[in-house]
């Protein structure tokens, strides 16, 4: 059974005015997105001022984390490898074949 990558983020330091379609608009300029999300505190309804993108492919991934800094409405994001810190060994390992 083949196992499907994925090239996920973990973005911090959102500005609680940044919804998913701002995160979306903003790495897609990277690659193509699968998928992005900001996490919302369930009882208040605001950002918890993260979230996480996912990339289609390592070259967007790898772009996105290639840049030396993000901002986004004057934020400073900070970049995280995403919830699978295996597949990201994996990803380096495969850089250096």
């Amino acid at each position: 059974m083949a196992s499907r990558r994925t090239f996920k983020l973990f973005v911090g330091n959102l500005p609680w005015t940044v919804s998913k379609n701002e995160l979306s608009e903003y790495f897609s300029k990277f690659g193509n997105l699968r998928s992005s999300s900001v996490v919302f505190d369930n009882k208040t309804g605001l950002s918890k001022g993260y979230g996480f993108v996912e990339f289609l492919n390592k070259d967007g991934y790898t772009a996105a984390v290639s840049q030396d800094h993000h901002l986004l409405e004057k934020n400073k994001l900070t970049l995280g490898l995403g919830v699978r810190p295996a597949l990201n060994r994996q990803l380096e390992n495969d850089d250096s074949e």
